[in-house]
C-alpha cells in the first residue's frame, strides 16, 4: 500500500508530556504521504494553544466527560475518571472507525499512547491493527515489562544492585520508576497508576501477533534495550522533535512545523534575552508542565541560582486553580541576576547558544530535547520514569549529574547540592568537559538517526510496509 492511503487514528493521552511527541509523529508519518486524524479529549484540544494546520492532518477532539477538565482529589475521584474516560473514549473509537469505513476512508492502523489500551482493545474488536506509540525510553519499557512478567518479587526487594535481562547497566532501587517501589512514596498518587501501567502490559500478552512499540528513542541510543524483550516488536522511531531543530534550520521559516505544541502560553521575550549572553553561559532551570515543588525546595533552588552566579532562565508556572501562589523571598534578587517566566518554547530555549546547562526534572521529553541540543544537564529527578532517566543521563549516556539523593529531614534537596553540580557541569574542569563531549556525540547521532536512510527514518517507513501487509 503507498504512504499516502494510510489513514492513521492517532490517539494520545491527554497531558503535555504525550501530546508533544505524538505531534512530532503525525508530522513525520504526514511527510511520508500518510493521513493524520489526531483525536484526544475536547479539554486538551482546547488548551493547545499553537496546533499545526497542515494539508492531511485533521482533529477529531471526543468528550471524555469532564470538558472542563479533572479537578478531582484523591484515588477514588481519579478511578472514576478513568472508568468514565476509558468508557467515552472506547465507544467514539468504535463509532469513529466504522464511520469512517462507511465514507469509504477507512482508518489503516490505530496508535495509541501509553495508559490508552482500551483503545487497542476498541479497535481489535473491529479488526484495525493496532501499535503503542511508547513515549519513554526503552530501558523504562522493558523495567516495567519485566515487573509485570515474573520480576517484581526482585524489584520489591529494594536490594542495592538489579540485574534485568538484556539490560546492560545495573539497578538500584532509586533508579526504579517511582510506581514500583514498595512502599511507594506516595500511595494515593500511585495505586491508580500502578493498576493502569498493569493492564496495560498484561494486554500486550493479548494479541497473537507481536504489538508494535513505537518506541520515541532512536537505535544508536538504547540498542540492547530496544532488543531486551524479544517476544514484542520494539522499533525506535526518535527524536520525536521538530525536523526544523533537527534539521538547524530557522523554525520561523515553518510555523507549521517549527514550534512545540503548547498548553500554556510561552513568554515572547526568552529568546532576545538570551541573545544578550554569552555562548554556553546560561543555566535553564524547567520542572516541566506537571511537577509541583514545594516552596522550600524551590528556595533551596533559587539560593543555589544566587550563590553560582551564572545567569539563568527559570521556568516558574503558575499555580493551578485553587491552589496557593507562593513568591519566593528572594524574587527581587532572583530578577536582577537571571529571568523567570511562566512558560517558554522549551527545544527554542535548548538550542540557542548560550544554553550551558540544564536544571531539570527529567522527563523523558525534556531529557531528550536537551541530548538531541547537545546541552549537558544536572538530572533533578522527582517521580514516575523520571528516576530511570536521570540514571541513564548520569551513568550511561555521561551527559549530566545527578543532585545526591541524601535528602535533609524535610526530604529537601539542600541549595549547596544544587550549587554543587551545577559548578560542575558548568565549570571548566575534566567531567565538564567530557560532559560537553559526549552531549555533543549524542546531538550528531540523533540528528543521523532521522535524515533520510537513518535508523528511525526507515524503521518509521518498514512500520508503514507493516500495517500494509496487515
Amino acid at each position: 500500500m503507498p504512504p499516502h492511503h494510510h489513514r492513521i487514528l492517532l490517539i494520545p493521552y491527554p497531558v503535555q508530556g504525550h501530546i508533544n511527541p505524538a505531534f512530532e509523529f503525525a508530522k513525520r508519518l504526514i511527510t511520508l504521504g500518510a493521513h493524520v486524524t489526531i483525536s484526544t479529549t475536547i479539554h486538551m484540544h482546547n488548551r493547545i494553544t499553537n496546533k499545526p494546520t497542515l494539508p492531511n492532518l485533521s482533529y477529531l477532539p471526543f468528550s471524555d466527560g469532564y470538558d472542563d477538565g479533572y479537578k478531582g482529589k484523591g484515588n477514588d475521584a481519579y478511578l472514576l475518571y478513568t472508568a468514565e474516560f476509558k468508557r467515552r473514549g472506547s465507544e467514539f473509537i468504535v463509532k469513529t472507525i466504522l464511520s469512517n469505513s462507511q465514507q469509504g476512508t477507512p482508518f489503516t492502523c490505530l496508535v495509541h499512547s501509553l495508559l490508552l489500551q482500551w483503545a487497542a482493545q476498541a479497535a481489535r474488536e473491529l479488526h484495525l491493527p493496532t501499535a503503542l506509540l511508547w513515549v519513554q525510553p526503552a530501558t523504562v519499557f522493558d523495567i516495567f515489562y519485566y515487573y509485570y512478567h515474573g520480576f517484581s518479587d526482585s524489584i520489591k526487594k529494594l536490594s542495592c544492585c538489579i540485574e534485568l535481562p538484556g539490560l546492560p547497566l545495573l539497578l538500584s532501587s532509586r533508579d526504579l520508576p517511582s510506581f514500583l517501589l514498595e512502599p511507594c512514596p506516595n500511595p494515593s498518587a500511585n495505586y491508580a497508576l500502578v493498576s493502569l501501567f498493569e493492564e496495560q502490559f498484561n494486554d500486550l500478552d493479548v494479541e497473537t501477533n507481536p504489538t508494535t512499540i513505537l518506541v520515541n528513542s532512536f537505535e544508536a541510543l538504547e540498542p540492547e534495550a530496544l532488543r531486551a524483550v524479544e517476544k514484542l516488536n520494539m522499533i525506535s522511531i526518535g527524536p520525536l522533535i521538530s525536523s526544523a531543530f533537527l534539521d538547524e534550520r530557522n523554525p520561523s521559516d515553518d510555523s507549521s512545523f517549527g514550534d512545540q505544541a503548547h498548553i500554556f502560553q510561552p513568554s515572547n521575550a526568552c529568546v532576545e534575552w538570551l541573545d544578550s549572553k554569552t555562548e554556553k553561559s546560561v543555566v535553564y532551570v524547567s520542572f516541566g508542565s506537571h511537577c509541583v515543588l514545594s516552596k522550600i525546595q524551590m528556595e533551596e533552588i533559587a539560593r543555589a541560582l544566587l550563590d553560582c552566579g551564572f545567569p539563568f532562565l527559570w521556568v516558574i508556572r503558575e499555580a493551578k486553580e485553587g491552589e496557593k501562589e507562593e513568591d519566593l523571598s528572594c524574587r527581587e534578587e532572583l530578577e536582577e541576576e537571571g529571568k523567570i517566566v511562566k512558560w517558554c518554547s522549551q527545544v527554542e530555549i535548548l538550542s540557542h547558544p548560550s544554553l550551558g546547562c540544564f536544571l531539570s526534572h527529567c522527563g523523558w521529553n525534556s531529557s531528550f530535547e536537551s541530548l538531541v541540543s547537545g546541552v549537558p544537564m544536572v538530572a533533578f529527578p522527582q517521580w514516575a520514569d523520571q528516576t530511570t532517566n536521570a540514571k541513564l543521563i548520569e551513568d550511561v549516556w555521561k551527559i549530566g549529574v545527578g543532585v545526591d539523593h541524601e535528602l535533609n529531614e524535610d526530604g529537601i534537596v539542600g541549595g549547596g547540592e544544587i550549587k554543587r553540580c551545577l559548578e560542575v557541569v558548568m565549570g571548566s574542569g575534566k567531567k565538564a568537559g567530557e560532559m560537553r563531549k559526549n552531549a555533543e556525540k549524542w546531538k550528531g547521532l540523533a540528528r543521523e538517526a532521522v535524515k533520510e536512510g537513518g535508523s528511525s527514518d526507515k524503521n518509521l517507513r518498514a512500520f508503514l510496509d507493516l500495517i500494509a501487509e496487515s
